[in-house]
């Protein structure tokens, strides 16, 4: 799917109610997973620890940790629209979100959103996007909800 261009609040407000896109797939390795774990110091044996999962988990796997998938939204989003024109975005919070399915090391998610909603607050426009975090041959998605993000236009 082609990337969006949004260079103002008229462009992005065309696209209430559309998709805006489904990103490529990336792998969520073990290493990625191992990297997440010391920056956020959630070292739990599920996530880390390759042998014990093996053994003691019901996936027979490690998992990539929840707020690991969450943190993958800007890159994703960033594959799928560009929004040019702005003097700054800022994540302004999470809505719904819930976690459907856990993400094994090694698999692949990509990023399905649609802008549900635009407001235009005293010049600043607030965007609510619905999305979903897919996993790759699965049914059940990994992560849904509504994330909100302010853009500030330059005028």
């Amino acid at each position: 799917m082609e990337k969006v261009i949004v260079n103002s609040y008229e462009d992005f407000e065309k696209l209430v109610g559309q998709q805006i896109g489904i990103s490529d797939y990336v792998e969520i390795t073990q290493e990625r997973i191992n990297l997440f774990a010391d920056a956020t110091s959630d070292h739990q044996w599920i996530h880390v620890d390759v042998e014990r999962a093996r053994a003691e988990s019901p996936f027979k796997s490690t998992i990539v940790h929840g707020y690991l998938t969450l943190s993958m939204l800007p890159y994703l989003w960033n594959q799928i629209i560009e929004v040019n024109n702005l003097k700054m975005m800022i994540n302004y919070g999470m809505e719904k979100m819930r976690f459907g399915q856990a993400v094994l090391s090694g698999q692949r998610i990509r990023l399905n959103a649609q802008l549900q909603s635009l407001a235009n607050l005293r010049g600043v426009a607030k965007a609510e996007i619905k999305f979903s975090i897919d996993i790759e041959g699965e049914r059940k998605k990994a992560l849904e909800g509504v994330a909100v993000f302010l853009y500030y236009f330059n005028n």
